[in-house]
C-alpha cells in the first residue's frame, strides 16, 4: 500500500469514527471532535503526500505521530477506566489505522532514502 493512500484511510477512519463517537455518545464531548479535525486536516494534505512533497509529508507524518500519542495518552486509558467496551473498540480502531498510515509513511521514506543511494552509486560508478 502506499502512503497516500494509507493516509487517506486513516483520514477517513479518523472522520468516520470520531463522528460516530460523538454522536453516538449519550452525553457527547467537544474533545471527541478532535481525532475527525485531524482526519480533516490529514485529508487536506492528501493531494500533496499523493504528489510526494517532502514538506506536506513530512507535516502528514508528524500530525500522524501527534494523534496516535494523543489517542494513547487521553482517551484510550480513561475508556479503559470507564469500562467503555464500545469506546476501548473505536479508539482502538483509531490507533491501528493510525499506527498502520505511520508504517507505510516510513516504508515510503526508507525506500525513497534506497533509491536515491542506488542511483547515486549507479551515477558513481
Amino acid at each position: 500500500m502506499k502512503a497516500h493512500t494509507a493516509s487517506l484511510m486513516n483520514a477517513a477512519v479518523l472522520i468516520g469514527v470520531g463522528l460516530w463517537a460523538y454522536f453516538g455518545s449519550e452525553t457527547p464531548s467537544k474533545t471527541a471532535l478532535i481525532p475527525p479535525g485531524f482526519g480533516v486536516v490529514l485529508l487536506a494534505l492528501y493531494p500533496g503526500v499523493k504528489k510526494e512533497d517532502k514538506i506536506v509529508a513530512h507535516v502528514a507524518v508528524l500530525l500522524t505521530l501527534l494523534i496516535l500519542v494523543a489517542l494513547f495518552v487521553k482517551p484510550f486509558p480513561a475508556a479503559l477506566s470507564r469500562g467503555d467496551g464500545m469506546a476501548v473498540g473505536r479508539i482502538s480502531v483509531m490507533i491501528a489505522s493510525t499506527i498502520a498510515a505511520l508504517f507505510f509513511f516510513i516504508k515510503s521514506f526508507v525506500d525513497v532514502r534506497r533509491a536515491r543511494a542506488k542511483k547515486t552509486a549507479l551515477n558513481a560508478s
